[in-house]
């Protein structure tokens, strides 16, 4: 059995080189967004296809997206 649990925590890192920069993501969920495909819940499968980068920095790409809507 695997110590680490099941799920994206046993996934290879991103090399540092293959990580997108923030714009570059960012313009892409704003594209993805207006075309109405998905829920942005469900965002991360399409930037690890678009990117590919591993789970985890898609998911940290998506919540720091989401955040850039948060009123203060």
């Amino acid at each position: 059995m695997n110590q680490n649990g099941p799920g994206w925590h046993n996934e290879p890192p991103t090399p540092v080189d293959k990580v997108p920069t923030r714009d570059e993501v960012f313009g892409f969920l704003n594209a993805l967004r207006d075309s109405g495909v998905t829920n942005m819940f469900g965002a991360a499968p399409y930037i690890i296809e678009e990117f590919g980068i591993n789970r985890y920095e898609a998911n940290r790409f998506l919540v720091q997206w989401m955040d850039s809507f948060k009123r203060d």
